[in-house]
């Protein structure tokens, strides 16, 4: 842990560095002073999350505080074209370091080197501080996008690599085509292959996002999974995956706004994948809808499937909730879950959280 907070000192640092010799290099005459111009590069951002659970399995009972995450973020633009980012997680560690070039005059090809969220999927890019599940991702997500897969750990969607991404015609297609380690987040490599992915957004009429996406790779065990025996610790597999699915919204949400301008939104996706000879899939919706000033329904239904050549693996989880925007981008949710799991897995629960939010 220390290790990592001097990571992301460091980091902070050397983006003070970068915008300092970037101010130094233009003539003075024509700019305020390098404080000011450093200032006005870089920006701060964060957020908090932390609640209270209760989960309920077999009739026995469990509760706890949780503090999720403590997340802040710091941006340099260092030339109009050049940007660098870096994020921590206080309550876990550096999630984020990369650098973004704009290669084309437009928005048409930009490149992104470093650590940051893979491209597979509609759901794992998008931020917890806005998703509406308190539990972030849904089931089928979660596991095949990396959130938290035991044979690779929890490396919540990131990886290292490089990535070209862009928007195309009129802006009504986006591209990313990332090659990657594969291994997840703050870990070298832990075999020679590397992971591609691609993605394909398409964007016909405001509000509507239609997205595939595909990874082909191989893997390198750093856990087992009870689901598929066959890949030991230490061993390469096949690890490919693909997904299609769509999102819908009324409009976009305004932040200084709140309690007025919320969209309703309706996001499901279709993903499946290949680790080993084990094949899973699954399959999620997620809808919002405004009831009143600043309290929104949520309502969530998500399967995944294990494994589909072994009987017991699935788990569906129905979940209904309400979240309450206070101020801006902050927050309070509350949302009931039930669990039904195969008899491979655990008995069924039902989980009762609540969250809350505080985001500058």
């Amino acid at each position: 842990m220390k290790t990592r907070k001097l990571r992301f000192l460091a980091a902070a640092a050397t983006l003070l560095l970068l915008t300092f010799f970037k101010s130094n290099g233009q003539n003075p005459s024509s700019q305020k002073d390098w404080m000011e111009n450093i200032a006005s590069r870089i920006s701060y951002n964060g957020y908090a999350q932390g609640g209270f659970d209760v989960r309920e399995q077999a009739g026995h009972f469990y509760n706890t505080f949780a503090m999720r995450r403590v997340i802040i973020w710091i941006q340099a633009d260092i030339t109009e074209r050049w940007s660098f980012r870096i994020m921590n997680n206080f309550s876990g560690g550096l999630l984020e370091y990369y650098t973004d070039l704009q290669l084309t005059a437009d928005s048409s090809v930009n490149l992104r080197l470093g650590q940051f969220k893979n491209s597979f999927s509609l759901e794992n890019p998008l931020s917890p501080s806005a998703v509406e599940l308190v539990d972030v991702c849904s089931q089928p997500v979660t596991l095949l996008a990396g959130c938290n897969d035991p044979l690779l750990g929890a490396q919540t969607g990131r990886d290292l690599g490089a990535m070209l991404f862009g928007d195309v015609l009129g802006g009504k297609l986006h591209y990313e085509l990332a090659l990657m380690n594969g291994q997840g987040m703050n870990v070298r490599d832990g075999n020679n292959y590397k992971d591609m992915i691609v993605k394909l957004e398409g964007r016909p009429l405001d509000g509507i996002r239609v997205v595939a996406s595909a990874q082909k790779g191989r893997g390198h065990a750093i856990g087992l999974a009870a689901w598929n025996p066959g890949i030991s610790i230490g061993e390469d597999y096949t690890r490919d995956r693909f997904s299609v699915g769509g999102e819908y919204k009324t409009g976009a949400y305004a932040a200084s706004k709140y309690t007025d301008v919320r969209p309703i939104s309706l996001r499901g996706e279709f993903l499946a994948g290949r680790d080993g000879e084990v094949a899973s899939q699954g399959a999620y919706l997620t809808g919002c809808v405004p009831i009143v000033s600043g309290i929104d329904a949520v309502a969530s239904i998500d399967w995944l499937c294990r494994n589909t050549a072994d009987h017991g693996w699935d788990q569906t989880n129905l979940m209904l909730g309400l979240q309450y925007w206070f101020y801006k981008k902050c927050r309070l949710q509350l949302q009931y879950t039930r669990n039904f799991c195969g008899e491979k897995i655990a008995s069924d629960q039902s989980i009762l959280q609540t969250q809350f939010q505080v985001a500058f």
